[in-house]
């Protein structure tokens, strides 16, 4: 369990008793007397009411209720800006699931934060990526959750074409295009490639497993290697 997860349920379990013992919420949420201490004490600085001291009970006066996530102002605005942007560079099914998460956030903010959150003069362009590269972005994202493999069309970046059978890792944004990182079985090494000069994309039935060598953070540790070794100083 998350620690603010142990703290939320601490409140809880605390609210619903006359007198709570340290002992039956280390039990309750199987951590020891010791961090039950630790975090109730944490909560009382945090401004919560609870009353009472170790070694004899726990209370809330009557009254206190846990208050609903909320965000200030500049808080909300960060998350309709956060949201108008990735929408526009996102693919149509997680753009979709944007839109409905922001409602639910817009739904229980204060009326003074919900108007400057809608009234956030920042915008993204509509047309960022085109139709085909929000669908192949969209089929790439899921076989990667699905860790199936792909067979692709693909061009370089001198035009010239080839087919691949790729393991897909993960997918990248830079700032103008997306890419996507896979395993690629013609080549047999990792291979970064543009979704923009995807020609043709075909989910196989086929999944596949991490393999030593082949997995996301072994491309991430030799990205990381690569990239020490350049900043290192040449020697002379």
């Amino acid at each position: 369990m998350r620690r603010a997860d142990r703290l939320f349920q601490i409140v809880q379990l605390i609210r619903g008793r006359r007198l709570t013992t340290a002992t039956f919420l280390a039990q309750r949420l199987e951590v020891s007397d010791r961090t039950v201490y630790r975090d109730v004490a944490d909560l009382q600085r945090q401004g919560v009411p609870i009353e009472g001291e170790a070694g004899v009970g726990y209370r809330i006066g009557a009254g206190f209720d846990v208050p609903p996530l909320m965000f200030t102002q500049d808080e909300a605005a960060a998350l309709v800006a956060s949201a108008r942007l990735a929408q526009s560079w996102v693919d149509p099914a997680m753009a979709r699931d944007i839109e409905t998460a922001l409602c639910k956030i817009l739904s229980v903010l204060s009326p003074a934060a919900r108007v400057s959150a809608e009234s956030l003069a920042l915008y993204a362009p509509a047309y960022a990526l085109d139709d085909g590269t929000r669908a192949r972005l969209q089929t790439l994202r899921e076989a990667v959750q699905s860790r199936q493999k792909l067979r692709m069309d693909y061009r370089d970046v001198s035009g010239a074409p080839s087919q691949r059978v790729v393991r897909p890792l993960g997918c990248f944004y830079w700032g103008k295009v997306w890419t996507f990182s896979a395993w690629c079985e013609l080549r047999q090494d990792f291979r970064g490639f543009r979704i923009d000069r995807i020609d043709r994309i075909e989910v196989l039935p086929e999944r596949f497993r991490d393999e030593p060598g082949k997995t996301l953070a072994e491309l991430l540790r030799r990205l990381q290697d690569e990239s020490r070794q350049y900043d290192s100083p040449q020697k002379s």
